[in-house]
Order: C-alpha cells, then sequence, then structure tokens
C-alpha cells in the first residue's frame, strides 16, 4: 500500500489585470470603515478599482505606473488577497499601503498564461494569516525605488495592527477623526470671519506652503514624509486628471491660504473637498501655524460659509497627536469623534542577497591585481628645509686628530699647498747676492 504525497501548491503574486476586477470590487466593499477617508490618501482610494481601463490608458498614456498599483495573490488558481499601493511624494521615496484586503473564502481565477514578471514557487498550503506578508514583502522588493512605507490603520483593527507590526510597521502618530454635523455648521456661517488676507492657492505660492509645512511637523514625521518643494506644486497634466475626477465623483475642491505681511510668511492653509449630490460628508484639512491657534475660529466660520452653498452635509476633519490646541478646540466646539487610527512607518534598507562564490569568482582583488602592484619600495617624499639644504652642500671636513695623523705620516708641512694666488717665477737666471 503506497500512501500519496500532497501535491505541492502553486503561489503567484502579479499586477492585477481586468479580469480580476470583479473580485477586487467585491474585496473593496466588504472592507469595514470605507466611509471613513484616511487622511494620508485622500485622493486614492481603493473603490475606483472598477475604472481598470480607463486609469490603465491614462498610465500608459502619460507615464504614470503608480495610478494602478495594485498587486493579486492566488494561491491553486485563486484569488486570496490584494494590495494597493502608491507614491507618498513627487520624489517617490516613500510610498504608502493604502489596503491590505484577505478573503475568507477563495476565488477561483480564471487560467491564464504565468506572465513574465509573474513570482511562481511551490510551497504547500499557506494560511490566510500569511497572505498580507507575503503581498507586503513582494511590495518592498519590487519598488526599489522606495525608502520609506507608510501606511494607516484603524486601531480597532486587531488583525491588521499584528500584520503591519510583524512585518516592521512602528507607530509614527495618532490620528482622530471628527464630524461636525449641518446644525453646527450652519451656526459658525452666521459669525463673519476676520480673514483681511485670506488667498487662493497657486504655483507661485509653494515656497510659502513648504515652509508652512515644514513648521507645523515633528521633525520624525517630516522625515518621514520626506516633502519638497516640488510637493506643493501642480502640473498641467495632474489639474487634467484632478478635474476628471471630481467630475466623476461630484466634487468640488476649494482651498487658501492666510498671509502675514510681516513676516512674508503663509500661517494657515485649508483645503476642503465639497460633495455636490450629497452622497457623502464634506472632507476638510487644515495647517495652522502652531503660534496662531487663534486661526482656527476663523478658518472655521470661513469653511462653513463655503458649505452652505450645498446640500447641508456634515463636515469631516482630523487631527494629530502632536496637535493638542486642535482637539482641545474641537472639544469644546461639539464636534464628535467618529473614528481613531494609527499612522505606522516602516524604513526600507535593501541587501544584496549573499551567494557562495567558486572558481575564477572566488578569488580576491589582491592576488587578481598582484601583477600591478610596484616590485620595489619607492622612495616617500618629505618635506626639504634650507638647514639639510645647507649641510648637503658644505665639503666635509675631517677631525683634528685624523689631520695631525695624515701630515706626520706624509712627512710634508700642514699648509704645504700651491698658492695659485701669488705669481709664480720660472726664469732660469739664478738669484743674486745681496751685495751685488
Amino acid at each position: 500500500m503506497t500512501q500519496s504525497l500532497p501535491q505541492p501548491t502553486e503561489v503567484l503574486i502579479r499586477p492585477v489585470q481586468y479580469g480580476d476586477m470583479e473580485t477586487a470590487d467585491r474585496l473593496c466593499d466588504e472592507v469595514e470603515g470605507e466611509e471613513l477617508q484616511f487622511s494620508i490618501n485622500p485622493d486614492q482610494p481603493l473603490k475606483p478599482l472598477r475604472w481598470y481601463a480607463p486609469w490603465r490608458f491614462l498610465s500608459f498614456l502619460v507615464n504614470r505606473s503608480h495610478l494602478f498599483g495594485a498587486y493579486v495573490f492566488g494561491q491553486d488558481n485563486k484569488l486570496r488577497g490584494i494590495v494597493k499601493i502608491s507614491p507618498f511624494n513627487r520624489t517617490r521615496t516613500t510610498w504608502r499601503v493604502d489596503r491590505v484586503a484577505v478573503v475568507d473564502e477563495a476565488v477561483s481565477l480564471d487560467d491564464r498564461p504565468v506572465e513574465d514578471s509573474a513570482i511562481a514557487v511551490d510551497s504547500p498550503s499557506l494560511p490566510l494569516s500569511d497572505i498580507g506578508s507575503h503581498l507586503l514583502r513582494y511590495c518592498f522588493e519590487t519598488v526599489w525605488e522606495a525608502r520609506t512605507w507608510l501606511l494607516e490603520v484603524n486601531v480597532n483593527d486587531n488583525q491588521l495592527l499584528a500584520l503591519y507590526r510583524q512585518n516592521g510597521f512602528q507607530p509614527l502618530a495618532h490620528i482622530t477623526y471628527w464630524e461636525i454635523d449641518s446644525a453646527l455648521l450652519q451656526s459658525l456661517a452666521e459669525r463673519e470671519p476676520d480673514l483681511p488676507n485670506l488667498l487662493p492657492v497657486s504655483n507661485a505660492d509653494a515656497q510659502l506652503l513648504y515652509q508652512l509645512d515644514t513648521m507645523f511637523m515633528p521633525p520624525l514625521v517630516r522625515q518621514v514624509f520626506d516633502r519638497h518643494l516640488s510637493d506643493f506644486k501642480t502640473s498641467l497634466i495632474d489639474s487634467v486628471l484632478n478635474g476628471v475626477k471630481n467630475w466623476i465623483n461630484q466634487l468640488e475642491v476649494v482651498s487658501g491660504y492666510i498671509f502675514e505681511s510681516q513676516r512674508k510668511a503663509a500661517i494657515g492653509y485649508f483645503q476642503i473637498q465639497l460633495c455636490r449630490d450629497g452622497s457623502r460628508p464634506h472632507q476638510a484639512q487644515l495647517t495652522v501655524n502652531p503660534s496662531y491657534t487663534w486661526l482656527y475660529p476663523e478658518l472655521m466660520s470661513q469653511i462653513a460659509r463655503i458649505t452652505q452653498e450645498l446640500p447641508y452635509q456634515s463636515l469631516q476633519l482630523t487631527s494629530y497627536d502632536y496637535q493638542p490646541e486642535r482637539e482641545e478646540y474641537l472639544k469644546q466646539l461639539g464636534a464628535n469623534r467618529i473614528a481613531h487610527t494609527l499612522m505606522m512607518s516602516r524604513s526600507v534598507w535593501h541587501k544584496v542577497r549573499e551567494s557562495r562564490l567558486s572558481g575564477f569568482e572566488n578569488l580576491q582583488l589582491p592576488e587578481v591585481l598582484q601583477g600591478l602592484q610596484p616590485s620595489r619600495k619607492l622612495p616617500i617624499p618629505s618635506r626639504i628645509t634650507l638647514q639639510s639644504m645647507s649641510q648637503s652642500l658644505q665639503p666635509s671636513e675631517a677631525p683634528p686628530n685624523a689631520r695631525s695623523k695624515g701630515a706626520a705620516k706624509s712627512g710634508q708641512p700642514r699648509n704645504a699647498i700651491l698658492n695659485l694666488s701669488s705669481k709664480p717665477d720660472f726664469s732660469d737666471t739664478p738669484p743674486q747676492d745681496p751685495c751685488c
């Protein structure tokens, strides 16, 4: 009697395709808290997977490969999970994980050939708790330009929290979501805001907004976000894409900033995303200089006045744990807390996989370049001084004892040296007597 060995299962991680749209949309519908729009990805919802064809076409047309950055996890020809990622800044050094969704019941995939870019390995059946880790690791290895990864998760979602902590994510900041009802917005709109230097936002104001954003965040958050001047500018292509997206979703974006003329700096900024059809709450984003907290009532009155032009809806905005003044103001205002999330980050240090070398690859560099090494030691250049030069130019004199001994042996006087300065007499006439 022979025992049948378990057949290896095929694990496949690949980019999402058009045939996965129906299943991907169902995964997005099952995500809890989808009506809550996270603050770190206000313009990257997970739901537009159904717009696969136009987004895919635009990504090839304008060279925006991140417009549709989603990957699926398949095991035994069954869809088990999906992950969506996107760049967080313009330099693409920080990427964010928009969402990781895992299904409890596997969904069959259509039989299709495996692409060259896919990863296919034989492994035993994997539990559902490991699917998210495989998807995240695939993203870490695929996106080489990312130095930091960023995400936001609900504090009550223990399963996702454990998944992210297991893959190296650490807490960065706590975020609280507040909601102001329409009745409170009407009362705020009755007050006239005192904002004399309220100006619209354009690309010419990018430097002012960048300085405000730098002063607004603590150093660690600023390092993770890694924003630059280009992050506060909008190109023509991005303007067109945002306009099309807002037109499809029935949205309108209004923004402005407060300019302090004495210091020539921006001290406050707001951006509100208005819903025209009243199907969702309005979304507001505030940035206030910590030294000008008195701007909160003025900005809220200005935002409330803008919302009165559209159907009555509630307003949602956020506050971070490093903004105690904003949280205190919202408590006094009577805003309701609707959610509490945790922002987490992870640094990526790419390592080269080590392998055992053999043959010529095992040779060390000194051995390879041994023939190029010098055969003798070259003189080491040193400093030349005037004293050493004078000593080398002076003739060497023998000591007195040696000179006396040499003169005695030769039998000649010490000063028996020709005196060429005096004229010698070479005549043959003998010398005459003194008397002559």
